[in-house]
């Protein structure tokens, strides 16, 4: 009989053969009118056929066989021929039960009981039909109930006990043919005649519990022939198990826990190996685990009735009181544990604890809770006079371990739980047995959780254990890193964080470090392949490389990534996106002394910082830094912030905010990067950096500048330009500060506001002036009193306030201080300035005034401070508020030419004459430092700068614009004469070493001169070109050293 249709084949015939002997034995009389005690005589020939055809799939057989015969039993007796011709096309069970004789149920019952086919009885029967299932139980009970004996007893408590740890098994063809057929012979005024289209159970319908009761009722009837006592402990812990899974639990009841579960497993398999009788006694491993796992698993579909749970109470009460010494002779006998007390013991303990739940969480009447409490005090004195657990103390050594290896082997359920308690059990680790799963099952260890459940295990049981080889520990590690290796990247990262949480920035290295050989070697053969290989299409392989040095040593990993990107030309945007694909590298080290900071700023902090050798090596570790807080997203590779821009600050700036700190100018290039890389950040990340005490910090930076040159050299590690950047940041930071105000309570707001100016009053009185804005609304502008004397200050914005230094006479001083500050506030300060234009005593003083403040303010000017001031003075000689008057000291003779284009350039060029002559002067030359001197050379290098290119875009509009007859060539010349020699005269009077930057200058004139010179087309330009040759070098003659005069002499000689 192959598997697939109901056909005649061989098998069929030896079944058919079998029965043909029956009914031979059995004549005159048919199989039909056979009874319980012809069994005995009549049904061998059957049994045997069935054994003789079982071949290598016995229970696929059997239940092809029983389904046969039972279809048989059921099928209806045709009518009329056409009855006949309708089933021989219909039923398919129809050609191969036709072989067989008619028979009745007795054969089918005493056929099922010689086969010990409980658990085939169970699935048959369910599989049934409603209607058909509870006729064909009760046909059962009853065939039970005559003449019963002990095997009656036995296989009706076993298909009890098969009911209960039923579970339906809906993909099965055969039993849906079994249950369509069925349909078909129920009589046509039967409800459930008409089958559905689909032979599915309703999920929402549960057949077990009717079933269930009627079983109850049928122990009831047989309680007096339940003799054995094993029987007797079957038989209440069928009972107890019955009203505990299908009453008391819960309807969704808490899964047992993997070592729980694996534990009860283990004690069953244990008590079937010391019980000899028990048929699973000599079953392979693999299905008494199989049976045990369905002895484990009870569960119910639906709840019995409150009516036949009450009833269950009440037998069950009445069978201990009746069976209870005989039962606790059992339990405590020094014969050992068999199946049958250990289920009973079991059963019952599991009874209890319910039962008391469900005193506890139930509405019951009066006498309802008296029976129950009843019931759960005897069972509760009936277990404390069990004088042994009847659990397995002794099970044998590593049974645990072979069940769980064997679930896993054949994936059975709970298959992946089991592997989390492979991987977490240190006693199993490492035995042949352990190996071989692990290795056989390594694609079920891909998860991070028991990625790192194996690492755990390992690191602690090499550590412990020294006898084991170390060429096993290494086999372990190996397949450990394959399963890592195999993970997503997202599951790389879990893992990874799991390592630095368990074991520090070192990772794995500490422990398993030894038993990687060429991890050295493998580090820096990966890293060196990643300089070679920045693509896009490398990234991923990268990532993958670089994944399993991370896991073994992240600290040593990061730290040679960052060495590499400041180091490694043009590798650092490719490392930042390698780096930024481990989120889990974000790990705080929470047992660090010093205050936390994560594992990628501590490896930045301790490899590179403060250790750039070139400005190359400084730009890219910006660059890298702005990449790990702002990664770029390659495709296909997900990434993350590596770093946050709070925790930046916090670790690369504030730390750094002072003038004498060798980082600082570093610092604040970062600053201005992490406030413009994260302004699209929905998130008011500052709130979390205290941003009115930062603002004080910079506000502290930029006052040191007011004493700037009289500080030791080697307190000044920023220039005086830096103070430029310094303004950015606090104009930046003040205006993201207010626009988020709203994240500060009213109160908070305001009191913050208040610390901060009471804090600005320790400073000098410029530096508050850069927070006007800031302070709008809340509180005035406090400025030197003399400030009011030349300007008209409105006293509902500005106030006066006393400052040390600004006496009689400095009110030009402080409006000059205030110009500095902005475009914005010098045009104010310009239109609000009280100067009398059309008195000349007035602005001659104004003029001496102004000249004596640009000396005072001109050194401690920053590159735009400077460039505010010279557009200032400007528009003062526009407005002819300021009065330059100009010297012929540089000239042979007074030249016929209109100057009126050029009025401007001549007059600034000869007020920076005028300052660098008072600067030089004796009152004030010991003012600066060397450096000091370098400074205001290089502002007046790029004022002068600026004049040259003024002077080109006068000359070169032409005459059309400027209303003349001629070009402006000649006055362009000239004015290029006078400056050369306002040059040379400054760097007759500074000291030498800061002559470089004018002596630049002054070829750039030269330079200037000789290209507009040869465009000279005048006739008496040839002439002039002579005279002016002779006199340019008349001045050049004064100059030193002998280079530089020799150069600047041939320059001129060369026009």
């Amino acid at each position: 009989m192959d598997l697939g249709p109901l056909n005649i084949c061989e098998e069929m015939t030896v079944l058919h053969g079998g029965f043909l002997l029956a009914e031979q034995l059995f004549r005159p009389k048919a199989l039909a009118e056979l009874t319980k005690s012809d069994w005995e005589h009549v049904g061998k020939p059957i049994v045997e056929a069935l054994k003789e055809i079982a071949g290598p799939q016995p229970f696929v057989w059997k239940k092809k066989a029983l389904i046969i015969i039972w279809a048989k039993v059921l099928q209806p007796d045709p009518a009329t021929p056409s009855d006949t011709d309708t089933q021989w096309q219909e039923d398919v069970f129809f050609s191969v039960g036709n072989m067989l004789p008619t028979i009745n149920h007795t054969v089918l019952f005493e056929l099922l009981k010689s086969l010990e086919a409980s658990g085939l009885f169970v699935q048959l029967l369910l599989a049934l039909p409603t209607t058909i299932c509870r006729v064909e139980l009760e046909r059962f009970l009853e065939h039970v109930t005559i003449d019963t004996s002990s095997k009656d007893v036995a296989f009706f408590l076993e298909m009890w006990w098969e009911m209960m740890k039923h579970k339906g098994n809906q993909q099965d063809p055969l039993l849906s043919q079994f249950r369509m057929m069925a349909h078909k012979y129920l009589p046509s005024s039967d409800e459930f005649c008409h089958p559905p289209k689909r032979f599915k159970s309703d999920p929402d319908v549960c057949p077990t519990m009717p079933l269930l009761a009627m079983l109850l009722n049928g122990l009831k009837q047989i309680q007096n022939h339940v003799l054995c006592p094993g029987m007797k402990c079957c038989a209440v812990a069928n009972l107890a198990d019955m009203l505990t899974v299908f009453a008391l639990v819960e309807d969704d009841p808490q899964e047992l826990s993997a070592t729980v579960y694996l534990d009860k497993l283990a004690t069953i398999i244990s008590v079937w190996n010391s019980d000899t009788r028990n048929p699973f006694h000599q079953q392979e491993l693999m299905e008494k685990v199989k049976e045990a796992e369905r002895d484990v698993s009870l569960n119910s579909l639906a709840r019995l009735p409150t009516e036949t749970l009450f009833l269950g109470f009440e037998h069950l009460h009445g069978l201990l009181r009746e069976w209870g010494e005989e039962l606790q002779a059992v339990l405590n006998s020094s014969q050992g544990t068999n199946y049958n007390s250990y289920r009973l013991c079991n059963s019952l303990t599991s009874f209890s604890q319910n039962l008391k739940l469900y005193l506890d969480t139930t509405t019951l009447s009066k006498e309802e809770r008296q029976m129950v409490s009843e019931l759960a005090e005897y069972v509760k004195d009936f277990l404390r006079q069990t004088s042994k657990v009847r659990k397995s103390k002794n099970l044998e050594k590593d049974l645990a371990a072979s069940i769980a290896m064997a679930i896993i082997e054949r994936k059975m359920d709970r298959h992946m739980e089991m592997c989390y308690v492979f991987a977490s059990e240190k006693k199993w680790a490492f035995s042949d047995e352990w190996l071989t799963c692990l290795v056989n099952n390594k694609a079920l260890f891909q998860e991070p959780a028991l990625v790192l459940k194996l690492l755990e295990t390992v690191m602690d049981v090499s550590t412990l254990d020294r006898a084991i080889p170390e060429s096993q520990i290494k086999q372990v590690v190996d397949l450990i890193l394959e399963c890592y290796a195999d993970l997503s990247l997202p599951d790389k990262n879990k893992v990874l964080s799991g390592v630095l949480r368990s074991y520090g920035r070192k990772g794995l290295s500490e422990k398993l470090l030894a038993y990687l050989e060429g991890f050295q070697e493998d580090l820096n053969t990966t890293f060196n392949q990643l300089t070679q290989s920045t693509s896009e299409q490398g990234l991923a392989k990268a990532v993958a490389s670089v994944s399993r040095l991370m896991l073994l040593y992240p600290e040593l990993s990061v730290k040679k990534m960052c060495s590499m990107a400041v180091v490694s030309l043009g590798t650092h945007k490719f490392l930042a996106q390698i780096l930024s694909a481990f989120p889990a590298l974000k790990f705080t080290e929470q047992q660090d002394p010093n205050p936390p900071c994560t594992l990628v700023v501590s490896c930045l902090k301790e490899t590179i910082w403060g250790k750039f050798s070139t400005p190359k090596e400084e730009k890219q570790f910006l660059e890298f830094l702005s990449l790990l807080m702002k990664p770029v997203k390659p495709q296909g590779i997900p990434v993350a912030a590596l770093l946050e821009p709070d925790e930046v600050l916090k670790e690369f700036v504030l730390p750094f905010l002072m003038l004498d700190a060798q980082q600082v100018d570093l610092s604040l290039k970062i600053f201005v990067q992490t406030l413009e890389a994260n302004t699209s950040l929905e998130e008011y990340w500052l709130q979390t950096c205290s941003p009115f005490p930062l603002i004080f910090s910079l506000c502290q930076l930029l006052d040191c500048y007011s004493k700037y040159w009289k500080l030791p050299k080697d307190k000044r590690c920023l220039t005086v330009d830096g103070k430029d950047r310094v303004i950015h940041i606090l104009t930046h930071l003040s205006e993201i500060v207010s626009a988020n105000s709203e994240t500060f309570s009213p109160d908070t707001w305001a009191k913050s506001l208040s610390w901060l100016h009471r804090k600005l009053e320790q400073l000098d009185w410029t530096v508050g002036l850069r927070l006007k804005n800031f302070f709008e609304g809340h509180f005035k502008c406090e400025v030197p009193a003399t400030l009011f004397e030349i300007c008209k200050l409105s006293e509902g914005e500005w106030t006066s306030q006393a400052h040390p230094g600004y006496g009689p006479g400095t009110g030009l001083l402080a409006w000059m201080e205030c110009c500095c500050v902005s475009s914005r506030i010098s045009e104010q300060m310009l239109s609000l300035l009280v100067v009398d234009v059309g008195n000349p005593e007035e602005v001659r003083l104004f003029s001496k005034g102004f000249l004596v403040a640009l000396v005072q303010i001109m050194p401690w000017c920053s590159s735009q401070e400077w460039q505010y001031l010279h557009q200032l003075t400007r528009k003062l000689l526009e407005k002819q508020l300021l009065h330059v008057p100009y010297s012929l000291e540089y000239i042979q003779f007074v030249p016929l030419l209109n100057l009126k284009p050029f009025a401007q350039e001549l007059q600034l060029s000869v007020l920076f004459l005028r300052v660098f002559q008072f600067l030089c002067s004796q009152s004030c030359r010991n003012w600066l430092p060397l450096d000091g001197w370098g400074h205001v050379v290089k502002l007046l290098c790029n004022s002068l700068t600026n004049l040259l290119d003024s002077v080109k875009l006068i000359q070169s509009v032409g005459p059309w614009a400027q209303g003349q007859e001629q070009d402006l060539i000649q006055e362009a010349l000239f004015v290029y004469t006078q400056m050369f020699c306002h040059v040379l005269h400054i760097m007759a009077m500074v000291h030498q070493d800061v002559c470089e930057p004018l002596y630049v200058l002054a070829l750039e004139i030269l330079t200037c001169y000789e290209t507009l010179s040869k465009a000279n087309s005048s006739v008496s330009s040839l002439l002039q070109k002579v005279n002016e040759q002779r006199f340019l070098k008349s001045i050049a003659e004064n100059i030193t050293p002998e280079e530089r005069r020799h150069t600047l002499l041939q320059k001129i000689s060369n026009f």
